[in-house]
């Protein structure tokens, strides 16, 4: 009969990790949505108490709304960065129109950022100054 009883305590106890650990998993490290986001590259820092992590924001525009003909309306959009190569790459672009493909998670941890949305790769705009060639103003 004890036997029976720490069984039951252990198969509990299990199922409780399992669900924590589920859990865990997607709400950190499920990639919810992943794609890409054009816009002008506004700013980014490299910020952080404890884990220094890059945080950057592209203005998104848009023409006008349901409620509003023919306005213009911008909308913004906050990611963090992991990659250094990535990092120097909008640092060098600030300013610049710029398409960055991301990847989305459900909450955000310390060491990836403060934003949930996360940038793997950045594209240059076609028209746009290309700052791997060297130009002239």
């Amino acid at each position: 009969m004890a036997n029976t009883g720490k069984t039951i305590g252990c198969l509990a106890g299990l199922l409780v990790v399992a669900a924590l650990a589920g859990f865990l998993y997607f709400k950190f490290w499920w990639v919810f949505s992943d794609g890409t986001k054009t816009g002008e590259l506004n700013s980014l820092t490299y910020t952080g108490y404890l884990w220094k992590t890059y945080e950057g924001e592209i203005i998104l525009t848009g023409y006008g709304s349901k409620n509003s003909q023919g306005t213009v309306q911008s909308k913004t959009f906050k990611f963090s960065v992991k990659d250094e190569d990535v990092a120097d790459q909008l640092t060098k672009l600030t300013g610049s129109k710029v398409t960055v493909h991301y990847k989305e998670y459900k909450g955000a941890l310390p060491w990836r950022g403060y934003e949930k949305s996360v940038v793997d790769h950045v594209t240059l705009e076609p028209g746009e100054i290309n700052v791997d060639e060297p130009f002239f103003l």
